[in-house]
């Protein structure tokens, strides 16, 4: 008969990439401690940015912007004279509209208010007031709705059109 039985050495039961204690003390620190580090440093990363704390700079301000009411009431005079639309133009619309700013046609440009014009001026009118594209409503501006009219009719008018300017409502007569 023949002997099968295999004789087994020390190192054939460690077939492992750990031999020794040194090195399993080192598989445990690159296991726990290292990622505990890497941790810490990146929380101290994140956090250290130049923020200034909360009140730091008027607390009594920081205080009211905090607890300010959501809405705003402004309460304009209705008997105000109302501008003209060259004066609405130079206040609000000339930001853009004078340099062509993101795409807004130039004061005067006849041939970039001409596909504007043949919409009619309820279209212009409609689109100054809800805002197009990058133009706020009413251009940004807080003027009432027939200065923003006004304005329109002067900036088309400009551009090519023959739009006739709106006129303020007639007062109702006094009792």
């Amino acid at each position: 008969m023949s002997d099968n039985s295999t004789a087994h050495t020390p190192d054939e039961d460690h077939n492992g990439p750990i031999k020794n204690p040194k090195q399993l003390l080192l598989a445990v620190a690159y296991s726990f401690i290292l990622p505990v580090f890497i941790i810490i440093g990146l929380v101290y990363f994140v956090t250290s940015g130049n923020k200034p704390a909360a009140g730091s700079v008027d607390p009594e301000r920081a205080t009211a912007e905090r607890i300010q009411k959501i809405g705003m009431v402004t309460i304009r005079s209705a008997n105000r004279e109302l501008r003209s639309g060259e004066e609405v133009y130079k206040a609000v619309c000339s930001a853009c509209h004078l340099a062509g700013a993101i795409g807004s046609p130039k004061f005067g440009d006849a041939a970039a208010w001409a596909p504007r014009i043949k919409t009619g001026f309820a279209a212009l009118l409609n689109s100054a007031m809800k805002g197009k594209n990058a133009m706020p409503a009413q251009g940004g501006g807080d003027q009432a709705d027939l200065e923003v009219a006004r304005a329109v009719v002067y900036m088309a008018n400009a551009g090519g059109a023959k739009f006739e300017e709106p006129k303020a409502p007639a007062a109702a007569p006094a009792k």
